[in-house]
């Protein structure tokens, strides 16, 4: 990176360099003919393509920082002894990639001591990836182009807003239908482009607030810091920065009250 870029943490870079190598594995397998979907127990799918992908980054954590620890959502847990945990999500948007859209993408977060210090959120059939660490801001590398700083949306009102949001028959499910009517009754433009994509677009600007009812630990680590940074906030419905928190938010500032405001009085997850 040139002098007038950030000074990233050697963990960031790798994280970076190691979403960057599981997109090109990923990318092998989108949109090919015979790829194996096989439904988990929670019958969300999975492919070789998650699975690969996130052995690949394991092992590369695991050969740089074989101290550190990892969470990822395809194998087990490994317990480090530093103060370091890696969160990972090979393909956040699985059913996206199945069908062949390409809103998807490879999420890195990276724990320090408790806190979510930095994220990695790369687009592989974009060829984009957005990273932020604390103090550094948001930063948004797309293939051919300058690396530029990227900074949420100045927008003053609800009624101006973009809202992004995931899986409609999630709502219903978790009972929480009604609140996601009463955020689109209120703003000007509301699509369902989920996932991690969706947040992406409010940490770039594109979008206000995004919106999912249910998030495990993986889906929001990366996208945690990449918010922060970006000038806006990710956290649960309840507006804490908790990985553990089970659904999240991406929203600027400026709507922040007024969005939390509707989605905490929302029933809890069962």
């Amino acid at each position: 990176m040139s002098s007038g870029n950030p000074h990233l943490s050697t963990r960031l870079q790798a994280a970076i360099l190691l979403a960057q190598q599981a997109g090109t594995l990923i990318q092998r397998h989108f949109q090919a003919d015979g790829l194996l979907v096989e439904a988990k127990a929670d019958e969300s799918p999975v492919t070789i393509a998650d699975r690969d992908a996130e052995l690949l980054i394991r092992d590369g954590i695991s050969s740089q920082f074989p101290e550190d620890s990892i969470l990822g959502e395809e194998f087990p847990n490994v317990t480090g002894t530093s103060e370091y945990r890696w969160i990972i999500d090979p393909i956040d948007g699985t059913k996206p990639f199945v069908h062949g859209v390409p809103l998807f993408g490879t999420l890195i977060g990276i724990e320090k001591a408790g806190r979510m210090a930095s994220g990695v959120c790369h687009l592989p059939a974009m060829n984009e990836t957005i990273f932020a660490e604390d103090g550094l801001g948001c930063w948004w590398q797309i293939q051919n182009q300058p690396l530029r700083r990227t900074t949420a949306s100045q927008t003053e009102s609800l009624a101006d807003a973009r809202l992004m949001f995931t899986e409609p028959t999630h709502w219903r499910r978790t009972g929480r239908f009604d609140a996601i009517v009463e955020v689109m009754d209120q703003v000007r433009v509301a699509r369902g482009w989920g996932d991690c994509f969706g947040h992406i677009m409010v940490a770039t600007g594109r979008a206000e607030i995004a919106i999912d009812p249910l998030m495990s630990a993986w889906d929001i680590a990366a996208l945690i810091p990449i918010l922060r940074e970006a000038g806006a906030s990710c956290t649960s419905w309840k507006g804490e920065e908790n990985v553990f928190g089970g659904d999240g938010v991406s929203v600027i500032p400026q709507l922040r009250k007024s969005v939390i405001d509707i989605l905490s009085r929302a029933p809890d997850l069962p």
